[in-house]
């Protein structure tokens, strides 16, 4: 059977901007979802306490399950390489739309590369993820982002991007490494950085 997962963490999000991706991805496939899975929580939140720990149980082999991105399954890397990690022992096929993976029976003798590989972009995705709903959240509070009306800024580039940056900074991630995540040069990392004086406040 084919399996349709989807997952927001708050009820404010939208479920038919993934419901659509998959949707649209499996039509184009000539696949049919046979159930859809839909749940309200965080990817925090144990497996075994979600909906898509009882669906892991009940999948049986050759079985597919669909979801949007990698992110969907968890919102860190050691809990989404254990959820692969059981549907490659079970020959369980797990397909993403956005990350464009096709994770099935021949994944035992590439996991250790699969891993290593995709290890750094899924650590990126969940970044990005986690600050998209820290913002929407600040958003939804009342809280004002960006530069004040009116003033003029002097780093249109990373403008917006600020927590996102600090947290990469508390991984200790490099400016050459961060230059890469946020498409920019590491003059213009290096150059935001020293203006807010995150640097020091690390030491």
């Amino acid at each position: 059977m084919n399996y349709g997962y989807i997952r927001v963490s708050s009820d404010k999000q939208s479920v038919e901007n993934q419901r659509y991706e998959i949707s649209s991805y499996c039509k184009n496939q000539k696949v049919v979802i046979d159930k859809w899975i839909e749940e309200t929580t965080s990817g925090t939140k144990e497996i075994e306490e979600r909906k898509l720990g009882k669906l892991l149980k009940k999948l049986k082999k050759n079985d597919v399950l669909v979801c949007s991105e990698l992110s969907r399954l968890g919102r860190n890397l050691l809990m989404i390489m254990s959820i692969l990690n059981y549907c490659m022992k079970h020959d369980i096929q797990v397909w993403t739309i956005k990350d464009n993976y096709r994770l099935g029976n021949d994944i035992n003798s590439k996991v250790l590369a699969f891993a290593f590989g995709l290890s750094a972009e899924i650590e990126r995705n969940l970044i990005s993820q986690r600050t998209k709903e820290a913002l929407a959240r600040k958003k939804a509070e009342g809280i004002v982002l960006g530069r004040p009306k009116g003033s003029k800024s002097t780093r249109k580039k990373l403008t917006g991007k600020e927590e996102l940056i600090w947290q990469l900074l508390q991984k200790k991630t490099s400016y050459s490494a961060m230059a890469r995540i946020l498409n920019v040069s590491r003059l213009t990392v290096t150059t935001f950085i020293k203006e807010n004086d995150w640097g020091g406040r690390l030491h």
